[in-house]
This record gives structure tokens, sequence and C-alpha cells, in this order.
């Protein structure tokens, strides 16, 4: 995809904090690794919200059910942890 030259206002402190958490040589690096992150990251998001409207199926239960949960068993309140906020 082509890129083009635009001019924006941002947070120098904020892209130097993240150039070097990134090891980025550039301002435009910064941004580029930022919008494939936030991209990623509202993909992601945005499935996992479609994933919970829908409901799985009887042939997708009986998958999950062959997998081994031994190593799942713990006094960790996994629900409390990851509890779906409505909004």
């Amino acid at each position: 995809m082509a890129k083009e030259k635009v001019t924006v206002t941002l947070d120098r402190a904020k892209v130097n904090v993240a150039r070097d958490l990134v090891g980025a040589t550039s301002t435009s690096e910064v941004l580029d690794i930022a919008l494939d992150r936030l991209v990623h990251s509202e993909t992601l998001r945005r499935d996992v919200q479609a994933y919970l409207r829908v409901p799985p199926t009887q042939q997708e239960r009986a998958l999950a059910e062959l997998a081994d949960t031994t190593g799942l068993s713990d006094d960790t309140d996994w629900e409390a942890l990851y509890a779906v906020e409505s909004t």
C-alpha cells in the first residue's frame, strides 16, 4: 500500500517512549507499528464480541470436550478475572 506524507499533532514524549519500547528508528515507524497493533487489537476485540453473540454448535462443543483440561484445574476464579462487561 502506498504511503503518503501527512501533518499530525502528537505528543513527542509518547512517541519517544514508544520508540524506545519497540526499538523503532523513526516517528513514522512508531506510528506504523502503533496502527498495525490497533487494527489487530480492534479486529480481535470485534471477533470476540461476535463469537460471544453466537453460541457454539453441538459439533464445536463436542470438539472442545476432546481437549485435555486437567492442567486447568486450580483455585483461580477465571470467570471473575475475565468477566464480560455489559455495554
